[in-house]
């Protein structure tokens, strides 16, 4: 039963993707208020569930790596999110210095080899975060549930984005990859599993990028978002992570 519900998150993944070009209100500014109350979600999922997940995860890696070369290291799995986090910023920085470059009449696109590089990357992200569905262990009821909600709307904010970075080629080509992406992460995880110590980097290097793309999409003084949905949104979801 478990498997089954897993698959039905990472199919929700793919209808988000692939149905993103129709969600007009995304790029609305000032921001609907769906959307500001998806900031204060995400916002709320990485400050209440992501930041103390890291926190068991680094016990566990410390306790694997404590008579190694690298124990003397206090902070592995903070080290491996701020890789993530870095890793993703610099994407974003090429993206706008080839947008800056580019001399388009029409668009103000990122150049096609940057729009691939930028794809890959997201394609990785998606898979890891579709194989993390079989393979994360949720301690509460719900707590799949709660997951997927957090990071449906991180996703809707995440095309957005990449559309505006790359406008036809992501509604053409981006959004068809990303929609098999978490479908193809959760396949690969039906059929292998790592150890705990994996799942925890793989975990750490996915909390870096849902960091940084929540600071930077969800949190954006120029969409002068809602501040009355925005706490409903932190509230709300708070509440009911608190409560399961």
């Amino acid at each position: 039963m478990y498997i089954t519900f897993t698959f039905l998150c990472a199919f929700g993944f793919s209808l988000i993707h692939y149905f993103s070009r129709y969600m007009q209100f995304a790029g609305k500014v000032p921001r609907s208020r769906f959307l500001s109350m998806a900031a204060g979600v995400a916002v709320s999922y990485v400050f209440v569930h992501l930041l103390p997940e890291l926190n068991e995860y680094q016990e566990l890696v410390s306790e694997r790596l404590k008579n190694s070369s690298l124990g003397y290291i206090e902070n592995h799995i903070y080290l491996v999110a701020m890789f993530g986090l870095v890793l993703f910023y610099a994407l974003e920085r090429l993206v706008k210095l080839s947008r800056e470059r580019n001399d388009l009449e029409d668009a103000d696109e990122a150049s096609s080899g940057v729009f691939w590089i930028h794809m890959a990357s997201f394609f990785i992200y998606n898979a890891v975060i579709g194989y993390l569905l079989l393979h994360q262990r949720f301690t509460r009821p719900g707590g799949l549930l709660f997951y997927f909600l957090a990071l449906a709307v991180h996703f809707i904010t995440n095309d957005w984005s990449l559309r505006r970075d790359h406008q036809q080629a992501y509604d053409k080509y981006g959004r068809l990859l990303l929609s098999f992406a978490t479908l193809f992460g959760w396949v690969i995880g039906v059929f292998t599993e790592i150890s705990d110590f994996g799942i925890s980097i793989l975990q750490a290097f996915i909390a870096g990028g849902v960091i940084l793309n929540v600071m930077k999409e969800e949190l954006p003084e120029e969409q002068k978002s809602s501040i009355t949905s925005f706490l409903i949104g932190v509230v709300g979801y708070t509440f009911l992570l608190l409560m399961v």
